[in-house]
């Protein structure tokens, strides 16, 4: 078989050289399993099940198959270290520009949402932590914008920028409680519901949380398997909807206020579940406000549960960068 464009979209497990010698005395190889998401020439660029994507030059590939869309035996949503679902909802939820401190991930956007203009504190900075806050510090001053840490509630690194000063930041709700679900094999996806690629200017007037259309559209969009569902021409109700490997995100479900208490929100999420199953997802996550009562009553009979809760730190006033 011939791996080509008419892979695009399929799992596989690709066995490639990397070099050296291995245990048996032959050529070392590897094995990695994803969905491909590009072929051309020279390499094939698969998606893994945490989204992580990897590229294997075409020369390397010893051998390829197609494997289930649907693995018999998966991890349940809940058992994912809050710190890798971390990584996992910032793949869903990208930045404009993203630096790498280590395993953290330095985040700025022209400051639409917290999630993509913080830093993600997840793993190690690689660097002792006083020095890794002085590059935090300066990252953001030279964006000219607020150093913000998103961490964990509860976490060793939470301890750790608080006793170095740090507090909640302050005049804001301050975080989110993430939930997640293992997803069923189908769910009903409503006719009238409409899915596109992007986010035109009727989903964006909905959504209310934008300032700059340009900055927005670049996060919102920025996942190579997202959509934008709507409902109703103006619509009157919306939701995003993204899926990275094996992880679907579920954001930006609102209805306008004349419309609601109708059940459009409950077919907007059917519909992204729905999407989001046909794509390869077999788990789900959201971020709210644990006061945000609505919406988790609205994804309570679809098994979402809580998993953590994160919130936003920023240099205290005592802070040497004050």
């Amino acid at each position: 078989m011939t791996l080509d464009a008419a892979s695009v979209g399929h799992r596989i497990v690709v066995r490639y050289a990397v070099g050296g010698t291995g245990p048996s005395g032959g050529p070392a190889m590897s094995d990695v399993i994803g969905r491909v998401r590009a072929v051309d020439g020279t390499a094939v660029t698969l998606e893994r099940r945490d989204g992580r994507t990897q590229v294997v030059a075409l020369a390397d590939v010893v051998t390829w198959k197609p494997v289930s869309e649907r693995p018999l035996r998966r991890r349940r949503a809940r058992d994912v270290d809050p710190e890798e679902l971390t990584r996992i909802t910032s793949r869903g939820w990208p930045a404009i520009e993203s630096v790498a401190l280590g395993e953290w991930e330095l985040r700025t956007s022209g400051r639409f949402t917290g999630r993509a203009n913080s830093v993600a504190v997840h793993g190690d900075p690689g660097l002792p932590f006083g020095e890794a806050l002085d590059r935090v510090l300066e990252f953001y001053a030279s964006h000219d914008a607020p150093a913000l840490a998103q961490v964990v509630v509860g976490s060793a690194h939470e301890r750790a920028f608080m006793d170095a000063g740090w507090v909640p930041m302050s005049g804001y709700h301050g975080g989110a409680v993430v939930q997640v679900a293992d997803l069923d094999p189908a769910y009903d996806a409503d006719p009238a519901a409409r899915i596109a690629p992007t986010a035109d200017d009727d989903w964006l007037a909905n959504y209310g949380r934008v300032n700059d259309p340009v900055v927005a559209r670049a996060v919102l969009e920025g996942p190579s398997t997202v959509g934008f569902v709507s409902i109703g021409t103006p619509a009157i109700a919306i939701g995003r909807i993204v899926v990275t490997g094996e992880w679907a995100g579920i954001a930006g479900v609102e209805v306008a206020p004349e419309h609601r208490r109708q059940g459009l929100a409950r077919r907007i999420v059917e519909t992204s579940l729905a999407w989001a199953v046909e794509r390869g997802a077999d788990k789900a996550y959201l971020q709210t406000m644990r006061t945000n009562h609505a919406a988790l009553a609205l994804y309570q009979p679809y098994g979402f549960v809580d998993h953590h809760d994160y919130r936003y730190l920023e240099p205290g006033p005592t802070d040497s960068a004050q």
